[in-house]
């Protein structure tokens, strides 16, 4: 058995040493304004996309520079409020748009000429400096190019100057391009324009030093619509207000700049994706895709969870909004729930079956209104919860495993009759329960049944998973199943620790750990970051700190600064790598549910079970949303295996205790 075991953690060395033997080549930098930014050099020809969210728009940008060094920008536009037939989960108007202002600007009766970028930064924008050398003359350009906050609107601001010794005429066009849609597209025979337009047209004289200010918008409305002027510089300071908002609540400090940096990022892409709809606002996933719509599993499970956290109020409003939503499908037969909300609310997906949403959402929406510290959401809530887990309960096999026809990846990989996910996903919605029966005056008696099948199913998931796969004492994520799976991670992140030395074993072994993170399955090509995320969160909530940062730390690096930036990715080959937005919040969940351990249990109370990695003196949250809060938590290495804790909400220190590495701590708030 020794022999074994030096094996495995041999395997797990070389798999380690082969990904990060070479340092990764960073193409954009870390500024000390926490944006980052890729300074252009010499024949650096490379193109990316990034998605940008509003209440009323979402673009995807796909940008670079050419071989030419000129900047080349596509710019694919999502206005999800504006529905088309089928009136379907892909329904909402879109175009795709490459015009650009510049081509159309004269400088002495020329184009601008040719143009070398300088710099691309974002920091829930896009900006881009560049050098024009039209005949004789020098222009510096800086294009800023962003959503608005509550308008269907993308704006592009441009501001153009003179960096040459003589002065130069500029012309500017009237420019107004106007597109139509069929009535038979729409939904009700509806007619949308999209518009495009340049603001301030005419002749300018700019000597040298001085600059202009030019707006290009992209707008979308319903024919007979008029949308009021829009200021494009009082927009952007509305967007920055935001970005600035998101990154300012949920800090997360630590020694390293990268991870801190990933972190404050995650919170834009987290945030910024939901939708003002006649349904109220719902998170949407993105990606080209998914807007106006909500899943058990994107909403329900990864993303709303994490709300109260950030402390973001109109994101606690969309979380509530998605499991009311949800309670609407409750029935007295306890057929399934759907699996999707779309179209703004009116219409459901249900393409997969019985993917173990009801235990998606009984396991979200009991974190969620545990850590809210809401107790009027509690009782709303109190019966979809309920529900969704009598649903489970009744799903439950012979043996105890909870059955569904798929899992999260809806027959992309087989899930067999009961699947590892959902039976883990339910385990820790009825250990949830317990304490939130308590909270809410319930029956002894009702905790004390949550509390014997939150028991019972933690047996059943040993017993019914556990299997000895490629070596490793791990689990077969379904019964005959014979091939490593990336969702083996589940129990761990829900604090089952039983197979829990072989299951990190396994995640990070060659068989499944790659470059890109964890393969869905072994020998496959095909990777999701949300399967990442959840095995790098299982593996430090029990406690393998160590081995777990080292691949944080490079996942965090290969995302932020790498080829394809800033936030967290949906999914390779299908999707091509989309910012799909609810990923994000699984990335923060790393940190405030491992890294710091904070598990709701109660209203104004959780646990702290701090997991300070040994390379690291000192780590701190601040400005921590839940519980109706604003608090933070300090852990300062006082000694080998020895922490310093404090926690202190408003300013005011509520607790400050020394503990042992890996010890918990109760804090009430």
């Amino acid at each position: 058995m020794k022999k074994k075991a030096s094996v495995l953690l041999f395997g797990l060395l070389c798999v380690a040493s082969m990904i990060f033997s070479q340092p990764l080549q960073d193409r954009w930098k870390i500024q000390p304004d926490n944006s980052i930014t890729w300074f252009v050099g010499k024949n650096d020809v490379h193109s990316d996309h990034i998605e940008m969210s509003g209440r009323y728009i979402s673009a995807v940008l796909r940008f670079g520079v050419d071989k030419n060094g000129a900047f080349t920008l596509n710019k694919s536009l999502y206005f999800p409020m504006l529905r088309t037939v089928p009136n379907d989960t892909f329904g909402s108007l879109h175009r795709h748009l490459n015009w650009n202002l510049l081509d159309l600007l004269e400088v002495n009766c020329n184009s601008l000429g040719s143009e070398e970028v300088e710099s691309v930064t974002t920091k829930g924008y896009l900006k881009v400096e560049s050098n024009f050398t039209p005949i004789g003359k020098k222009i510096h350009v800086v294009r800023t190019i962003f959503p608005s906050p509550d308008k269907p609107a993308l704006l592009e601001i441009y501001r153009l100057t003179n960096t040459g010794k003589d002065e130069l005429t500029l012309e500017v066009p009237s420019y107004k391009s106007v597109i139509e849609t069929e009535a038979d597209k729409g939904v009700n025979g509806n007619v949308y324009t999209i518009v495009s337009t340049i603001d301030r047209p005419g002749t300018y004289h700019l000597k040298k030093g001085e600059s202009i200010e030019l707006t290009a918008s992209n707008t979308a409305c319903l024919k007979g619509q008029t949308l009021a002027p829009i200021d494009a510089d009082k927009e952007l300071q509305g967007r920055m207000a935001l970005v600035d908002q998101w990154m300012n609540r949920l800090v997360l400090e630590t020694p390293d700049s990268i991870i801190n940096t990933m972190f404050a990022f995650s919170k834009i892409r987290a945030c910024e994706s939901i939708y003002q709809t006649k349904g109220g606002p719902m998170h949407g996933p993105g990606g080209e895709a998914y807007y106006a719509a909500i899943w058990a599993n994107d909403q329900g499970e990864y993303i709303s969870p994490y709300f109260p956290f950030v402390g973001y109020d109109y994101g606690n409003k969309s979380a509530l909004n998605a499991y009311t939503l949800f309670s609407h499908y409750m029935n007295p037969q306890y057929n399934p729930i759907p699996s999707s909300i779309i179209a703004e609310g009116i219409d459901i997906w249900n393409g997969a079956g019985d993917r173990g949403d009801a235990a998606m959402l009984a396991y979200g929406a009991s974190r969620y209104v545990l850590a809210r510290g809401d107790k009027s959401e509690a009782l709303q809530l109190w019966p979809l919860i309920q529900w969704c887990l009598e649903y489970c309960h009744r799903k439950l096999n012979a043996e105890g495993a909870v059955k569904s026809d798929h899992d999260e990846l809806e027959g992309r990989f087989p899930a067999g009759e009961a699947n590892l996910n959902t039976s883990s996903l339910y385990y820790d919605a009825l250990v949830s329960v317990t304490y939130l029966n308590e909270e809410l005056g319930g029956k002894k008696s009702l905790t004390d049944l949550y509390r014997s099948r939150a028991q019972q199913m933690r047996k059943n998931i040993d017993k019914y998973f556990a299997h000895e796969m490629e070596g490793y004492d791990t689990y077969a994520y379904y019964k005959g199943n014979d091939k490593l799976r990336a969702w083996i991670c589940t129990p761990l992140v829900m604090g089952i620790t039983e197979r829990a030395k072989g299951t990190i074993e396994a995640l990070f072994s060659k068989h499944l750990w790659t470059e890109n993170g964890l393969l869905s399955e072994e020998g496959s090509e095909t990777f999701w970051d949300r399967s990442t995320l959840y095995a790098l969160r299982g593996a430090i909530t029990v406690g393998e700190t160590e081995k777990a940062l080292a691949f944080l730390k490079y996942y965090s690096e290969k995302r932020l600064l790498g080829e394809h930036v800033p936030y967290a990715i949906e999914a390779w080959p299908e999707g091509s790598q989309r910012h799909l937005s609810a990923e994000s919040g699984l990335y923060g969940r790393i940190f405030t549910e491992a890294l710091f351990g904070i598990r709701p249990t109660g209203l104004h109370q959780f646990t702290l079970t701090p997991r300070l990695p040994k390379e690291w003196n000192k780590m701190a949250l601040r400005k921590i949303g839940a519980f109706e809060a604003n608090f933070d938590v300090e852990v300062n290495r006082i000694a080998a295996g020895k922490l310093n804790v404090v926690v202190k909400n408003n300013g005011k220190v509520v607790l400050k205790k020394h503990i042992h590495d890996g010890a918990s701590l109760t804090v009430k708030l």
